[in-house]
């Protein structure tokens, strides 16, 4: 119990952010980012947080399902958009994927670059 309590509160500190600052992001990401800096700086300790955190992810499946029926009901929009909807992951992926790899090419040292090419060269 005290493991959700915890949780909890984090998650109604980022929403007291959100709204009360006007933070411009999601309350549960700001939740999150508090609870991460609590247990990093060993204000909160982990084996508090562990147990309700285990529980939530063994049931994470439970918490998509509003999701899938909701994706249900658009259905007949997917039918009709299926082609856009297509191209603009594929697209999407391929920008994501290339500009990726151009940043990691670019924040690498040459000499590893040089040494991750000539491996895979290998294989």
């Amino acid at each position: 119990m005290l493991s959700f309590s915890i949780l909890l509160f984090f998650n109604f500190l980022g929403l007291l952010a959100q709204k009360g600052l006007g933070v411009p992001l999601p309350a549960n990401v700001l939740g999150m980012l508090f609870l991460a800096i609590a247990l990093f700086s060993g204000v909160v300790k982990l084996h508090w947080v562990e147990p309700g955190a285990n529980f939530l992810l063994h049931h994470m499946m439970l918490f998509f399902v509003p999701f899938v029926v909701g994706a249900l009901a658009l259905i007949p929009l997917f039918r009709e958009n299926w082609l856009a909807i297509l191209a603009s992951v594929v697209l999407s992926s391929l920008l994501t994927m290339t500009a990726t790899g151009y940043v990691a090419q670019r924040l690498m040292p040459k000499a590893e670059v040089d040494a991750a090419l000539q491996e895979e060269e290998k294989s």
